[in-house]
């Protein structure tokens, strides 16, 4: 099942980065922009089913990217807003935004009408389980099974773990990690080390010698899907039998 696609349109960091975690703990595949220039060519890209559009990019005019966008008839629009005034809303709507929401706001309401419009595109379901045949990730109850064993992985474990598979193979840089996988700015790499050996040691059959959380030199971690055939056998008959789990979770 595919996920539902979000582009990120923010000229904040913290906010833009903040947005995308929470977007990414419910399911959706998230990919951020911080300018113009960025939106056009990661949407092109991209082909995202739905846009969180600043009002107030720092290189340019936002209502005209909106209008942009809405010619593409591609990608529903939610514009974010300092702005209350009627007129400010009635020309954010009339640029082709589908909702307007003016800063600041609770996350919950977010959230809420992020749901609301995807309900609305009908394009894409939102999957409630990533199976990689031996691994399994439950977005829903965020859950992680191995072997049909029931792994224990701290909030941040599992968040590090969902931001490398929906990455499809992809290597992420430690940078692109602390900043989709993390829900506050964090600029130590050696956090994501310390994260990614603790997450090894509770999957990996063996951790020394890393098969599903390769390192990927000079750039940073990649998941290695293939791994796994999609019907849950190993791709390997020779592959050893998984190492008793010393960390598992009440069911």
């Amino acid at each position: 099942m595919v996920a539902a696609s979000i582009q990120i349109v923010e000229g904040n960091p913290h906010l833009r980065s903040l947005l995308g975690w929470h977007l990414q703990q419910v399911g959706y595949w998230v990919h951020q922009s911080a300018d113009l220039q960025q939106a056009r060519d990661m949407f092109l890209h991209r082909q995202p089913n739905l846009i969180i559009l600043d009002s107030e990019l720092p290189d340019g005019d936002s209502l005209e990217l909106c209008r942009w966008l809405q010619q593409q008839r591609q990608s529903l629009i939610l514009m974010l807003s300092a702005r209350d005034a009627e007129t400010d809303i009635v020309a954010g709507l009339r640029a082709g935004a589908d909702d307007y929401m003016t800063k600041p706001f609770g996350m919950q309401e977010f959230l809420a009408r992020v749901e609301a419009l995807m309900r609305r595109s009908r394009t894409v379901a939102v999957p409630v389980l990533l199976d990689y045949g031996d691994l399994k990730i439950d977005l829903v109850q965020r859950r992680v099974r191995l072997n049909s064993q029931l792994i224990d992985l701290t909030p941040q474990e599992f968040s590090l773990l969902y931001v490398l598979a929906q990455a499809g193979g992809q290597p992420l840089s430690r940078s692109e990690l602390l900043r989709k996988a993390w829900p506050d700015e964090i600029d130590n790499h050696r956090t994501v080390d310390t994260h990614v050996l603790s997450l090894r040691k509770k999957i990996e059959i063996d951790p020394r010698q890393p098969n599903l959380i390769q390192t990927v030199r000079n750039v940073g971690y990649r998941f290695n899907s293939e791994m796994v055939d999609a019907d849950g056998s190993a791709r390997s008959s020779r592959r050893p039998p998984l190492r008793p789990l010393s960390k598992l979770a009440e069911i």
